[in-house]
């Protein structure tokens, strides 16, 4: 599997579709699986919901709810859902954009007879994010023109006839092929009154720790184009390692422009791809939430799972903080994946040495974990973080660096496995501040992934690990006496699966 598809709630179910290859474990035959839940912590497997066939793959899309029945696929009283999904043929060069709807709660669907509903005649021409813009009173698809590193916005009133309404890009990074756009409002945190919209563009290689990531925009939206904000652009480019080609079959590359051009990027580490988010989370709620392809295409097809491969991240509520670089996309995990917290440990104010004898009676710990740390005099400080072990020799390392220009970093160079592909070891980095002296790690481990959040989510930083199986090990480090750990909190967490 790969990029998440039209994550769409309705009815009380989120809905995940993703890239899928129904005949093995590495791409090809691609069609959308389908998973549904209630709480998007527990998952349920559905059948498959679009097949690829007659030399048509199903790329990645997006769903809607047609609550005003626009499309005239539903019946009084009953919407349908409508995926929007990209065609992609196996027998020429060609991309356009599909349409297929379900009047059973996503279970069964029937592509419609008129597909194609827009088609450019053009070979890279992919992955539509629909949906309802309620001031023009139309639907608005935003999907990406990947070798001119673009993405165009369409109209509709209908879902099935669309019109041009204006490109965006190049900008921002631009040495990978621009894929799996979104373009949503999010509010600033502290200000009811104030929003701004994101526009994200992922893309299939040039990221900061190197290959496939996501970038993302902000600006506004006015129903027609996309307006950069140029108070939030980046002064300097923080595309700290630039890196080589990728060999994902279908990412059709060709040269475009310099990448010298800042970008922010969502996700810093080298396993955060494709995100984009869900729609018609109803009003109650208010979140803004979205997951991504927990993998990198550079080594994708090598990653020594069996007999799977690939996962998603965790999902994560949005939002948009006001700093000193002008507004930046701040990630949350999810508030339901406390459902999955089991035994709970709690240390207050103490040394690291403290902390460090603490955690070592703490040595039956499982292999899902959740830890909050808060650290003191953090600015002070010089190189500190968490150590998880596995063995006697299997180390990873997720920690801060605030005595240079600041970085969060994760080093998995002594993660376990790490030798299936060259370019999976390293260590990757992310800008990051103390605020008021203080800082906060929040990290999520799993079998084989770590997803550290720094500051309450910015930065973030995502990475696949390989370990050897068994009870991990914690401990504290730091290069200094001056640190503080305020609060130590770690929960061992239950199986979402079971």
């Amino acid at each position: 599997m790969n990029d998440p598809n039209g994550m769409v709630f309705f009815a009380g179910e989120y809905h995940l579709f993703y890239q899928y290859n129904p005949f093995g474990d590495k791409w090809g035959h691609m069609s959308w699986g389908h998973a549904v839940s209630r709480d998007l912590v527990h998952w349920e497997h559905l059948p498959l919901a679009l097949a690829g066939g007659d030399g048509v793959m199903i790329f990645s899309g997006s769903a809607v709810v047609d609550w005003k029945n626009t499309s005239g696929f539903g019946k009084v009283g009953q919407p349908p859902l409508v995926a929007i999904y990209t065609g992609h043929y196996t027998t020429k060069p060609l991309q356009n954009q599909n349409i297929a709807y379900s009047t059973d709660r996503g279970r069964t669907w029937t592509k419609f007879s008129g597909n194609p509903v827009l088609d450019i005649g053009d070979r890279d021409f992919r992955d539509p994010k629909v949906f309802w813009h309620a001031p023009t009173q139309r639907w608005v698809m935003v999907v990406a023109w990947p070798v001119q590193r673009k993405v165009r916005f369409y109209a509709s009133s209908d879902l099935k006839q669309w019109t041009h309404l204006s490109d965006f890009g190049p900008a921002g990074s631009t040495k990978g092929v621009w894929e799996c756009p979104d373009l949503f409002p999010l509010e600033v945190e502290g200000k009811r009154d104030m929003s701004k919209w994101a526009l994200i563009v992922n893309v299939g290689s040039g990221a900061p720790a190197g290959g496939s990531g996501c970038q993302y925009f902000v600006g506004d939206f006015d129903g027609t184009g996309f307006l950069l904000d140029q108070s939030s652009q980046p002064k300097v480019a923080p595309e700290l390692v630039p890196d080589g080609n990728i060999d994902h079959i279908i990412l059709a590359d060709a040269p475009a422009r310099s990448a010298t051009e800042p970008a922010l990027w969502a996700d810093y580490g080298r396993d955060f791809y494709a995100a984009v988010s869900w729609s018609d989370i109803p009003k109650r709620d208010g979140r803004r939430l979205w997951i991504g392809w927990m993998s990198n295409w550079e080594y994708a097809q090598d990653v020594p799972t069996s007999p799977w491969r690939s996962a998603m991240s965790l999902p994560r509520e949005l939002a948009l903080r006001a700093s000193p670089g002008g507004l930046r996309l701040v990630q949350r995990p999810v508030r339901e994946l406390q459902k999955l917290r089991a035994r709970h440990h709690r240390l207050r104010n103490a040394t690291v040495n403290e902390a460090n004898t603490w955690l070592e009676k703490r040595d039956s710990l499982g292999e899902l974990l959740e830890v909050v740390i808060e650290f003191g005099s953090a600015a002070k400080a010089g190189n500190f973080g968490l150590r998880v072990s596995t063995g006697e020799s299997e180390q990873t390392r997720v920690g801060c660096d605030l005595a240079a220009n600041g970085r969060l970093f994760l080093d998995r160079t002594y993660s376990g496995r790490v030798d299936f592909h060259p370019r999976f070891t390293g260590v990757q980095e992310a800008p990051l501040s103390a605020h008021d002296g203080r800082l906060k790690l929040h990290v999520f481990l799993d079998t084989s992934s770590i997803e550290a959040f720094a500051n309450d989510g910015e930065p973030v930083l995502t990475g696949l690990l390989f370990p050897s199986s068994g009870n991990r090990k914690l401990a504290l480090f730091s290069s200094s006496d001056a640190l503080e750990v305020k609060a130590l909190e770690v929960w061992e967490l239950k199986p979402s699966w079971r």
